[in-house]
């Protein structure tokens, strides 16, 4: 049974994202600058109770929160949300929330249906390096959910016929609708190097921390097998950008499949392709 404080430290986050969100979307209607302010606070506000959740639960269970899918979902959400207010702190883009604060709320209402009640840590689980795995998987999957936003900001701005160009509402204010295509571009391949570094110790991590559990560096376990082809297709993305000079629409969608990896890696090989990864 989860701890009563802890619940509602993370059913407060879950509203206060989803508030949030709801102000970012309603900034792509109203283009109204303070709905942006409020929703970046609104964002910080809960990630500082989202993390005071986090804290509870490790001191409650006495251990890293990351055991089963319930767990790591919300440490990847957290995740998500850090690295979107840094890379809201690094480059301003008001829309971006738009994307990136919905996921995390879908993630936070999924693992509200998950079972929350903590479990013993099971002995494959016991391990230094296995921590040093999740606490790498959480960055590179948010950093890649990052992107995914900066991806999908980029593709609806290539479909404008019309140059960057400032809305007059109705208020006055004249807020950048999105910003150009050069900004986004280098946004998405900051975000995804970022990520992949934190994805290469994900692999490299996982696969010290399998030789001393099953005495195998590599298995080909369903949830290694996904891990190495979303690490492959985020390769391809810098591979391309580096020998090619690849720009544009090719790599947004590149961004967009990535995730969509991520998330069949996370989500759909633990329900779909049971294996040594199925702690859940």
């Amino acid at each position: 049974m989860m701890p009563v404080i802890e619940r509602y430290l993370f059913e407060a986050t879950f509203w206060i994202y989803a508030l949030g969100a709801m102000l970012f979307l309603l900034y792509t209607v109203t283009e109204k600058k303070r709905l942006v302010s409020v929703a970046i606070f609104l964002a910080g506000a809960g990630l500082v109770i989202h993390t005071s959740g986090l804290v509870l639960r490790a001191v409650n269970i006495g251990r890293m929160p990351f055991a089963n899918m319930y767990e790591f979902t919300i440490f990847f959400t957290w995740g998500l949300v850090l690295l979107y207010l840094f890379s809201h702190r690094k480059q301003p883009i008001p829309l971006l929330g738009t994307v990136v604060m919905p996921v995390a709320v879908a993630l936070m209402a999924g693992a509200g249906m998950m079972n929350g009640a903590a479990r013993p840590l099971m002995p494959a689980l016991q391990s230094h390096w296995m921590q040093a795995h999740v606490a790498t998987a959480v960055l590179a999957y948010g950093a890649f959910g990052v992107s995914f936003g900066v991806g999908v900001l980029y593709l609806i701005r290539e479909s404008q016929s019309v140059p960057v160009a400032t809305s007059a509402s109705a208020t006055g204010q004249g807020q950048p609708v999105l910003p150009a295509l050069e900004t986004l571009d280098t946004m998405l391949y900051r975000t995804i190097a970022f990520g992949f570094l934190f994805l290469t110790l994900v692999l490299i991590t996982g696969a010290v921390w399998a030789e001393q559990v099953w005495g195998a560096w590599w298995s080909w376990d369903p949830k290694e097998t996904w891990a190495l082809i979303t690490w492959m297709v985020y390769a391809v993305f810098l591979h391309g950008r580096f020998t090619r000079g690849w720009q544009g629409r090719r790599t947004a969608w590149l961004a967009v499949v990535g995730f969509a990896a991520v998330m069949f890696t996370l989500f759909g090989v633990t329900w779909l392709m049971p294996g040594l990864h199925s702690y859940n």
